[in-house]
């Protein structure tokens, strides 16, 4: 059975609509992008999607409150839910370094979920 996905690609800036031909599940045609990006995009989009995780941890005794996160490579979509649950309970004590991994292998997924900013000792006002 043919069928016909649309997708916005997320390649790069353009965002072009990206048609693929599915026959039984299988790619076929890919027509609509304006970049090899968007062919790549869709081929990986429709057989494994993934995503990067950002987000944000409290943090006490920090200069700030919160701490900026994100995976340090894209997980699996399906995986999305499962890590946020994870972040949710997490909460951090200052000091923090940017870079540093605040939690490890996160939901499974063998990645490591990095702060994106250091956060020094200090007090909040």
């Amino acid at each position: 059975m043919k069928t016909k996905k649309e997708l916005t690609c997320i390649g790069c800036p353009m965002g072009c609509l990206v048609s693929v031909e599915l026959e039984d599940g299988a790619i076929g045609e890919i027509s609509g992008n304006s970049c090899p990006h968007g062919k790549e995009y869709a081929e990986k989009e429709l057989t494994y999607p993934e995503r990067t995780l950002t987000s944000t941890i409290p943090v006490d005794g920090g200069e700030i409150r919160m701490v900026p996160v994100k995976t340090a490579l894209d997980i699996p979509k399906d995986k999305i839910f499962e890590a946020m649950a994870q972040v949710r309970k997490m909460r951090l004590t200052a000091p923090i370094e940017a870079g540093n991994t605040v939690i490890k292998n996160i939901a499974g997924t063998g990645i490591d979920i990095i702060a994106t900013r250091t956060v020094n000792v200090g007090v909040w006002i």
